[in-house]
């Protein structure tokens, strides 16, 4: 085609080349029109997880060895705007290709988590055509793109829809410039771990992996930020905190803001990137306090 141009009747641009459209009944031999109705969009995201786990496999939509070894998929994690059609049109397929012996399930999610949305005032629904969206370019000039990611996350739980306010990400961009600080304040001090350090080390390593493992995000960050106060706080008590301590924040930070976890993982002397370290694990008995205080009748 030449032109592949709307035709301005809602039909398909296969609509207005008429040599093809108009044919001949293979059956009957009466005139007859060619279907110019093409398969919509909704096709290729129906099944586009099962080809990920084989994306160069040219026979075949998917090995049935690697469907068996890396399906069906963990988690799906959608909007409910988006989920519900999506979902439905996902399981359509899944169960037709399980049916015809492509694959062995016939669900292909094993856990669904919906998520909110972020709304304008009074939660309208952010839309160019109502004229309230926000433009991160603003607020990552003025705050930093991780001062906007753990803002996103930090404004509410992420199952609910939650309102955008512009004020809240000086909060979070406040906290990242105080664990600045302290690091730099801190990577070029010799100070052992004391026994306070090593419980607040691994209370951190907990809290923050329970609060993620259930997906919990807003508390995650809110987590970051009660561990730098009791962290500073130390730092005040103790003449600094020490180097691995220091270390395990941000690795645990970095997923959430990677780039100032980058940094400072290069400056407190990591060789390699911070995402090729090791997650760091809690022992149990050192979050144990020695001292528990028991009120008395």
């Amino acid at each position: 085609m030449e032109s592949y141009q709307p035709t301005g009747t809602g039909e398909s641009p296969l609509a207005a080349i008429d040599e093809w459209v108009n044919t001949t009944c293979p059956v009957c031999g009466a005139p007859a029109k060619r279907e110019t109705n093409t398969m919509p969009q909704w096709a290729g995201s129906s099944w586009y997880f099962l080809r990920y786990v084989d994306s160069h496999n040219k026979e075949e939509l998917v090995s049935r060895e690697k469907a068996d070894k890396y399906l069906p998929v963990d988690m799906y994690i959608g909007g409910v705007e988006h989920a519900v059609l999506h979902l439905l049109y996902s399981r359509f397929y899944t169960k037709f290709l399980c049916d015809i012996g492509v694959i062995d399930f016939d669900e292909p999610f094993k856990k669904l988590f919906n998520q909110g949305m972020i709304t304008g005032k009074n939660g309208i629904k952010m839309s160019k055509s109502k004229g309230n969206v926000v433009s991160p370019d603003d607020l990552v000039r003025d705050y930093g793109c991780d001062s906007l990611r753990l803002y996103e996350l930090f404004v509410g739980p992420p199952e609910l829809d939650a309102e955008w306010d512009d004020r809240g990400i000086e909060g979070v961009s406040r906290f990242l410039n105080r664990f600045w600080n302290l690091v730099t304040d801190n990577k070029d001090k010799d100070i052992p771990a004391t026994k306070e350090m090593l419980k607040l080390r691994h209370k951190l390593v907990y809290d923050i992996e329970y609060r993620f493992n259930q997906f919990s995000l807003n508390t995650v960050i809110s987590g970051f930020m009660e561990y730098n106060n009791k962290m500073i706080e130390l730092a005040r008590k103790e003449g600094g905190i020490d180097k691995e301590t220091l270390k395990t924040f941000v690795t645990l930070l970095a997923p959430f803001a990677p780039h100032i976890g980058e940094e400072l993982w290069q400056q407190l002397g990591g060789t390699d990137s911070v995402f090729h370290s090791q997650w760091p694990e809690c022992d149990q008995e050192a979050m144990k306090d020695d001292e528990i205080e028991v009120a008395s009748r």
